[in-house]
Formats: structure tokens, sequence, C-alpha cells
């Protein structure tokens, strides 16, 4: 088959993947049918066609039309392996495969500088495809620097020689049937040291891994969450952003929610790092994640959220951190963050690059809809970098701005606003007008809020928790001479007296969480004039802070009216 060919099967193939309106469905689904044979019969020859090919399919799994084109699907998929073996023995150009939003595919590999802990996650989960890469690798200083630790007598080869050859160090030092990988990180572990200096440590050496993923289950190709029924999108054509409401969204009946037991927590978790990495990805929360407190969110048509925090050691200051991954009909469609403060959320959600054709809107609805219901939320608050801010002009050439003011977000810095609705005039008089990229970017230099109904307005609006942290360092300056520690002592001494508890008999992750907060309550002018009820109702907040999870922590963060309205203060003032 020609190039041309096979360039407009592929197309037709990306028009076809997205189920049509009813009345034309059983013509579309025939000529779906064709077109799927022919290309699944067809010698791929370059990379980025053999790409796209993987990507239709993978959308095709997500949003089914019915179980034969599904079954058909899965069966190209099963075998995909064979189309990029086809290519490397050709000898093709393979780079395509590493890109961010092309890696992960059976039978490519690549290479990529993880952190400690994700390194350590790879090399246990799949020893036998992982292995450090030191070709091209730029950093020797950093390892000679290091392996002396490790290595007795290699800080003299180092001495003498620019170009040490560390590579036949390590291979020496391995034992019997041990990779270089297994006995750097075993060295790493034995240090006496915690697990966060012994990560600082490794992660400062930017080590890269290669992974050779083969036709493992971890691979974007083959990974599936078993599922008990399948929604197939036999009814018409996908949901669109104007079939979303989000104020009804948000209004409606609770989602069906369960808690996973730790052995399924970890199980979930395992494949959400695996989705993550294979992406050349990784999240906090996924990194992370705590198996003993995993929920299920039922989300309809094939969705499904689960949602989870991180234990004490790992959990922010102040903020309540909850991370979700969201699949479609089994398959990874996307994650999210959210960083909770009383009734306001930050959330972020990143739906993978293949399924961005799909029902995104109606996703992040329902998603809002969960995180309202588990967090008790009502505003929400989206930074600029989601938008197309800091830099990132995928977001720019994607208008991701429109996407949020069209669900009813809105700018809260006057002057965006004010731009904001000038460019909707423009919209709205003429016809196929398109806003600028410069326009875009001004428009994305500054967080949007959306105000679920009953919400108190404009309360949050110049609100930044970062306003927080600028105010507790500005008085670490002032009154401890930068110094850090000296201030948490303080911080802690002060507003324990004026709580009347003693932390020194609570459990260390428990003072640490006091100590966290303290620093920002002893910022509270008129702290000591609260009454005892609000002063007990802090000590429980710091408590639970460092609970079983920090859903606990945000109810109470609800109750306490007065606390709430000095953060709003305090996060409000730029200082």
């Amino acid at each position: 088959m020609s190039a041309q060919k096979l360039a407009r099967l592929l197309e037709r193939l990306e028009e076809l993947k997205r189920p049509a309106a009813a009345d034309g469905e059983r013509r579309e689904r025939a000529r779906l049918e064709e077109v799927l044979a022919q290309l699944a019969n067809s010698k791929f020859t370059d990379a980025g066609t053999l790409i796209r090919f993987h990507e239709a399919l993978l959308f095709m799994r997500a949003y089914p039309r019915d179980a034969k084109l599904l079954r058909r699907t899965e069966k190209i998929l099963a075998s995909f392996k064979r189309y990029v073996d086809g290519l490397s023995k050709a000898d093709a150009d393979m780079s395509a495969f590493v890109q961010p939003e092309a890696a992960g595919v059976a039978g490519t590999e690549f290479s990529a500088v993880f952190s400690y802990d994700i390194v350590r996650w790879l090399a246990r989960a799949h020893a036998s495809q992982v292995a450090l890469d030191w070709d091209g690798y730029e950093e020797l200083p950093r390892v000679v620097a290091t392996l002396p630790r490790f290595l007795p007598l290699f800080a003299e080869d180092a001495y003498v020689d620019a170009h040490v050859p560390f590579c036949e160090w390590l291979r020496a030092a391995c034992g019997k049937d041990e990779t270089e990988l297994d006995w750097l990180l075993r060295q790493f572990e034995r240090l006496p040291r915690t697990e966060q200096e012994q990560a600082e440590l490794f992660d400062a050496l930017k080590l890269w891994l290669h992974w050779q993923l083969a036709d493992s289950q971890a691979t974007r190709t083959h990974m599936k969450r078993p599922i008990s029924r399948v929604f197939y999108h036999d009814d018409g054509p996908l949901l669109t952003r104007r079939a979303v409401n989000l104020a009804r969204e948000l209004s409606s009946a609770l989602l069906p929610v369960e808690k996973f037991s730790p052995a399924g927590g970890a199980q979930l978790l395992a494949q959400g790092r695996d989705a993550m990495a294979v992406r050349l990805r990784e999240l906090h929360g996924f990194t992370y994640g705590d198996e003993r407190h995993v929920l299920r969110a039922e989300a309809g048509r094939g969705v499904e959220f689960f949602v989870w925090g991180v234990p004490p050691a790992r959990r922010l200051p102040t903020l309540a951190y909850h991370a979700a991954f969201i699949l479609k009909n089994g398959i990874p469609h996307g994650y999210a963050e959210t960083l909770t403060l009383c009734e306001r959320t930050e959330i972020g959600l990143n739906l993978f690059y293949t399924f961005r054709e799909g029902e995104s809107a109606w996703i992040y609805a329902r998603l809002m809809r969960l995180y309202r219901q588990l967090l008790g939320v009502t505003v929400f608050s989206v930074e600029p970098y989601q938008l197309g801010g800091s830099g990132n002009e995928e977001g720019i050439e994607s208008g991701a701005f429109w996407f949020y003011r069209k669900l009813g977000f809105r700018p809260v810095r006057p002057e965006l606003a004010a731009l904001c609705a000038r460019e909707e005039s423009k919209i709205a008089r003429r016809h196929g007008y398109r806003t600028p990229a410069n326009t875009l970017r001004r428009l994305a230099s500054g967080h949007v809020l959306y105000e679920a109904p009953g919400a108190q307005s404009g309360q949050w609006d110049q609100f930044h928790v970062r306003h927080l942290g600028l105010a507790v360092a500005r008085r670490t300056a002032a009154r401890f001479g930068g110094d850090a520690g000296r201030a948490r002592r303080h911080a802690a001494s002060f507003v324990s007296r004026i709580l009347g508890v003693n932390i020194a008999s609570w459990p260390a992750a428990a003072r640490h969480a006091f100590t966290d907060l303290a620093l920002v309550w002893s910022l509270i002018p008129d702290l000591a004039r609260w009454t005892n009820d609000e002063k007990k109702a802090l000590a429980r907040l710091a408590r639970a802070k460092a609970g079983a999870d920090e859903l606990q922590y945000v109810r109470l963060l609800h109750r306490h009216r007065r606390l709430r309205a000095a953060l709003i203060k305090l996060g409000s003032e730029a200082g």
C-alpha cells in the first residue's frame, strides 16, 4: 500500500473513531470496520504513522461503539508489537516513540530521569526490563563524588584519572546475578540517613534509567483494569461541552463511592505509577499515594474515579492533598490533583493526549461533583499554568482558557475580567473570530474561579496560599534571623501555650503537623482572644492533619468559621 493511501486511511479512521449521530451511525460503523480491516493488514514504514494508528485504536477501546468493534480493536492491540518490531527490523527512525505524547507503546524503549522513589519502584516491579543507561551521561563529577561512600579505594582512582572508568568499578562491585541498578540502590538504602536524605543524594546524580517495555502490561497498548461491564457509545455522538451545566452537575445526587481494601489500593496505585512512568511523568500523589485509603467512585458512562491522599510524612503544611486516577472502560484516561483549604480547592486535571477529543468537559464536571461530595468544596480554582500561563504553550494552542471560561469559571483579577469581557464581545459579533495567542497569554496569567451555587461570591478572589508562606518567611527573617528551626520552635511553643495544649505527648506526626500549622496560626493577631471552643477546635485540626487521611481535617476546617476568616485575610494580603 502506498504511503498516500495509508495516510488517507488513517485520516478516515481518525474521523470515524468518534460515534456519529444516530441516523448515520450504522453506515459510519460499516465504514469504520472496513477502514480498520485495511489498516490492520497494512505494513507501516514510519513511526509517526504507526503512532497515529495506535492512538486511534486506544481511543476506540475507551469509547467503543459495540462489542464487535471492541473485540476487533483489542485483537489488533494485543499483537501491536509486531508492527513496532517490523519498523525496528527495517531500521526505521524510532525517535518519535520517546516523545511524551507517544511514549509507552508495546515493543518500544526509552530512557528517562526518574526520582529515587520511582526508580526503586520500577526496579522492583519491572526488574528484568529496567537498567541504568550510561550512554551520553554527563554528570560524571557527581558520580565520582558519590561513589567513594560505597567503593573502598575508588577515590584514589578518581583522583589520578579524570575519566575514571566507573562502570568497570560498578561491575566489579556487583554480586552474582546483581545488576548495577540493584547494587547502587542497595548502597543508598544502607546509608544511615532518612529516606528523604537518601533521595536528595540519589536525585542529585540525575541518573538515566532505560526501560525496555517489550509486551509488558505496563504499556499504554496493554494497560487495562478489569471491569464488570463495558459502556458502549451506541446512542449518538459523544457529549460535548455544550451538554455540560456545572451548576446542575454540582447540585446533582451523590455519586456511589466505595473504599478499596489495602490490597486493592496497592494494586491500583501500582497501575497508576506505571501509567505515569511509561508517559515519562511523575506525580506526588502517585509516587507516595496511601494504599490504605483509596476510594472508588462510579461516575457513569464507563468512567471510574479513584481518589486517595498521602501518608502524614508526605503531606503539605496547610493544604489537604488528594490525587485522582481516571479510567474509562478500564483504560487509563488521565489524572488530577486537588489542594484544599476550607471550601476552596485548587484543581488540576490532565487528560492524556489520546483522549482529549473525548468527553473531556463532562468528565471534568463530574470530577468536580465528586470533589464537592468528598471535600465539601464550593469554590474551585484553576492556576495559570493549566490555562496556558507560565510558558505552557500547549495550553495556548488548545485555547485552554476558553475551555474553563465556557464552563463558567471567571478571571479574578479585574483587568483580566475586563479583557475577557471584550474578547467575548468580539466572539459574539465576529463570526469565526479567534482570540490571538498574545491575548490568550494575558488571559492565562491569572487564576480563574468557579463558585458553586450557595458559595459566598468573591471572598477567595485575592487568596493565594503563597501569601501565607511569604508572610511566614518575612517573620522568620525579621524575628529569627532567617533561622527556620528557631521560627518553628517559637511558633509551636507560642501557639501551644495559647491553646493550652502540651504537644510533647502527641505522636511525632501530629507534633510535626501542629508545628507547620502553628507557623501560620501565630500570624493571627487576635488568636489569644479566641474562645476556648475555638482554641480546642484548632488542636483537633492539628491532630486531624496527621490522621489516617485528610478528609476529617477538611471537614473540621469547614466548621471553624473564625479560622477561615483569618486564613482568607492573611492569604489575600500580598505583603
